[in-house]
């Protein structure tokens, strides 16, 4: 996958693509990735991007002119991407999207600043919008690194195991499990028996009843939008006679 960030502040993304996972995906050539500075396209001698928005108002607005030949550019190294503006009214950036960009052989993300960019980009420019969340970013770089990490972990090779994405939270609509590692006893505090016993299926079934809780507790919309399968309706409805013995018991106090 080829990605591309236009940014105000390149130093920033190019930071991005030398640690961890991301250095190893570039490394190994799963995804190959470059920081466009949107300055350089400015044709003034201060190589201005902003300017004052018509109509008064506060803060400045990213003027057309650079970001346009950005843009070009940019799509005259990978036409088969879409351009993707990180912004508050785009559509909320999620697993499900995580997915459907990482089946793309190259992406463009702009990253915003000031007020926002001039909205005649849209006609003919800007393919798309993302928001990561419903709050304040001072610019788009966060959020478009945030893209790019959950978008390379899904690419086939990036993570270690061949699993490892789809073991993730979200990745199959709940969220993910405990975790454990030595030693058994921390601070008084045992790993569960069913991790230590060595019976892989018990494990595997712990593992999924620990997050099925995990996510009722924390996040009972992911299940109100999930079909259960037979093995988490069986689950469940263990609790639901753990409980209704529970509530017997009280009864009879």
């Amino acid at each position: 996958m080829q990605i591309l960030v236009l940014t105000l502040f390149p130093e920033m993304v190019d930071a991005f693509w030398s640690h961890g996972i991301m250095r190893k995906a570039v490394e190994q050539g799963s995804i190959t990735a470059a920081a466009l500075n949107i300055r350089d396209f400015a044709t003034d001698r201060h190589q201005v991007t902003d300017d004052r928005p018509y109509g008064g108002g506060s803060g400045m607005v990213m003027k057309p002119e650079p970001l346009a030949a950005a843009i070009r550019t940019a799509r005259a190294r990978a036409p088969a991407a879409p351009v993707i503006l990180m912004a508050p009214q785009g559509r909320m950036f999620c697993q499900t999207v995580a997915r459907e960009m990482a089946a793309l052989p190259e992406i463009i993300l702009v990253c915003g600043r000031y007020e926002g960019v001039d909205d005649r980009l849209y006609r003919d420019l800007i393919t798309d919008e993302l928001s990561i969340g419903d709050y304040v970013l001072t610019g788009g770089e966060v959020a478009a690194m945030a893209v790019i990490d959950a978008v390379t972990r899904l690419i086939p090779g990036v993570l270690g195991g061949a699993d490892s994405a789809e073991r993730d939270s979200f990745s199959n609509g709940l969220l993910e499990h405990p975790h454990y590692t030595r030693p058994p006893v921390f601070e008084g505090a045992e790993v569960p028996e069913v991790l230590l016993a060595g019976h892989h299926r018990n494990s595997e079934r712990w593992r999924l009843a620990a997050s099925l809780m995990r996510t009722f507790v924390n996040r009972p919309d992911l299940l109100r939008q999930r079909v259960l399968t037979d093995e988490e309706i069986d689950i469940m409805r263990s609790w639901q006679d753990d409980l209704s013995r529970l509530l017997d018991k009280a009864k009879s106090y």
